[in-house]
C-alpha cells in the first residue's frame, strides 16, 4: 500500500479546508482534535454533526485514524466514499444544504457508506455494543459486527480504527480486531461506490477525539 495523505489533526492549521456541518466546536486540548457539538441533545437531529475531509480518495483504499471517547452518550461515525448522486463534488454548491440531521445524508443528494461504532446513544445501543455498516443512498444496513471498545469510564486509548475497502470488499477493525467484512457486488443500493470524500459523524452529547488520520492506497 502507498500512503497518499496524512494528518496528525493535532491542531487548526491541520483542519484546514475542512467543512463541518451542523453546530460544533473544535479544539485540541490534548494536542488532538476534539469534537463536540454545541447544541443540547434536546435539539435531536438538528444536534448532530459532520466534519468533512477536503480530499478525495479512490475506491480501494485503507483509511486510519486514532479514537478517544470522552463523554458518552453518543454515537460515532465514519462516511467514506461520499460524493453526489449524480457523481459530484461533495461540496457541489448544486447539493442541497447539509447541518446535521442524518436523513440529509442517507435520504438526500449524496451516495456513502458509512460505519456507526462507539453506539452508546440509546438504552438499546448501550445493552448490546455493536458495530454497522450502511450504504446509502438508502440506508441499507449490510453488516453488523461486535463494538469492542469500552464505556468512557474504562476506556484507555488511543484506539486505532481502520476501515480497508478492496475490490468491492470492506472491513472494519478496531486495534486490528475486526468487526465487520462486506463486499458490496451491486446487490444492494446499485452499484458498489467507487471513492469520494471521508467525514467524521458524532451524534449529540458525545465528545470524541481522534489523530493521525491517514489514507493509503492499495
Amino acid at each position: 500500500m502507498i500512503e497518499i495523505y496524512r494528518n496528525p489533526l493535532a491542531s487548526p492549521e491541520d483542519l484546514a479546508g475542512f467543512r463541518l456541518e451542523g453546530r460544533g466546536a473544535l479544539s485540541y486540548p490534548m494536542g488532538r482534535l476534539r469534537l463536540e457539538s454545541t447544541r443540547p441533545p434536546s435539539d435531536g437531529q438538528a444536534a448532530n454533526l459532520v466534519l468533512w475531509c477536503p480530499e478525495d480518495f479512490p475506491a480501494d483504499v485503507r483509511i486510519e485514524w486514532d479514537f478517544w471517547p470522552v463523554r458518552e452518550p453518543g454515537l460515532c461515525v465514519m462516511f467514506f466514499h461520499a460524493r453526489g448522486r449524480g457523481g459530484e463534488d461533495l461540496f457541489d454548491p448544486g447539493l442541497a444544504v447539509r447541518d446535521g440531521p442524518y436523513e440529509q445524508y442517507h435520504h438526500g443528494d449524496i451516495d456513502a457508506y458509512h460505519v456507526s461504532y462507539f453506539r452508546r446513544r440509546w438504552p438499546a445501543e448501550r445493552s448490546l455494543h455493536t458495530c454497522n455498516l450502511r450504504k446509502s443512498h438508502g440506508f441499507h444496513l449490510v453488516a453488523q459486527g461486535a463494538d469492542p471498545l469500552p464505556g468512557v469510564l474504562d476506556a484507555d486509548g488511543p484506539y486505532a480504527v481502520a476501515i480497508d475497502v478492496r475490490g468491492g470488499e470492506i472491513t472494519f477493525s478496531i486495534n486490528e480486531l475486526t468487526s465487520l467484512r462486506w463486499v458490496d457486488d451491486g446487490g444492494v443500493g446499485g452499484p458498489s461506490l467507487s471513492g469520494g470524500k471521508i467525514g467524521f459523524r458524532q451524534m449529540a452529547p458525545l465528545i470524541g477525539e481522534y489523530a493521525n488520520l491517514r489514507v493509503l492506497r492499495h
